[in-house]
């Protein structure tokens, strides 16, 4: 799902655009390459391809890449007396982890310690390399909300403390409800928040972000060509679980909403599964 402004959009908010029908494209991600925000615009305002909306799907899952930034806020960092990034500090997850609002966050018997992270998310529009600080908005298309779903024990304590694997189970990132425009919103000044049960356990605003949008497009070009649907999680505020004395780990039957002002918000339940063969 696209969002974009409009004067319609209060009395619309039930409905949704179908742009595949309109547009003839397949993916985000093909909206995204083409760049088609003055068609959109134009779309929006006919009043044409209403739908009403049934479910919320994950905006993309067929990016190239999910790449994550950690210590990315000032609070997160005092929380634990951890010292100031002075650059980015990047890994990554897999595209296989993106999964829908609504859909179950899979606790599989080879997890354990499952912590919870709301993060503001990046969406790349036009790709690029060795992009410019001062450029690098020209190369964001928007901006989303994503759940880092973290098994501890296999980011902190496994495979040799190398994260990838605590962060990359299926069903680990959990993406939506939709995507808003670069221009919608102020990405740098917006209350995020984490709800565990009904209990808020993360509230802090994106002013507390170390590395902000510009800075983290440059310094991630720097390493690998961006490329359009790319996603960067951008870190997340205070209050996990690994963190809290005694700490706090999420269990079968957990539900769990993400949301940040100006975006919106996704919810997800927590199921036991087991480890079934699968041949694909």
């Amino acid at each position: 799902m696209y969002s974009r402004k409009t004067n319609d959009d209060e009395k619309n908010e039930k409905q949704a655009v179908d742009l595949t029908a309109a547009m003839g494209i397949k993916t985000m991600v093909d909206l995204i390459k083409h760049d088609h925000k003055d068609k959109i615009d134009a779309i929006l305002k006919s009043g044409d391809y209403r739908v009403n909306v049934k479910r919320v799907l994950a905006p993309l899952k067929t990016m190239e890449k999910v790449l994550c930034v950690g210590m990315n806020y000032v609070d997160h960092c005092t929380e634990q007396n951890f010292p100031i990034p002075k650059e980015p500090i990047i890994f990554n997850k897999m595209p296989s982890t993106v999964t829908n609002p609504g859909d179950d966050i899979e606790l599989c018997p080879y997890i354990k310690e499952l912590d919870f992270e709301v993060e503001l998310v990046i969406v790349v529009g036009k790709g690029g390399r060795y992009i410019p600080k001062n450029k690098a908005m020209d190369h964001v298309f928007g901006y989303t909300v994503a759940h880092d779903v973290s098994a501890r024990h296999w980011q902190l304590k496994r495979n040799g403390s190398q994260w990838l694997l605590g962060k990359t189970f299926d069903t680990f990132t959990p993406l939506g409800p939709c995507v808003v425009t670069r221009d919608s919103i102020d990405p740098h000044d917006c209350r995020i928040r984490c709800v565990l049960n009904g209990k808020t356990v993360q509230d802090s605003s994106t002013n507390q972000l170390i590395f902000k949008t510009p800075e983290l497009i440059a310094w991630c070009s720097q390493f690998m060509t961006l490329r359009p649907g790319d996603l960067i999680l951008t870190g997340t505020p205070p209050g996990v679980g690994c963190f809290r004395k005694p700490p706090m780990f999420m269990k079968h039957g957990d539900v769990v909403t993400c949301e940040i002002e100006g975006i919106g918000s996704i919810t997800n339940t927590v199921r036991e599964t087991k480890a079934i063969y699968s041949s694909l």
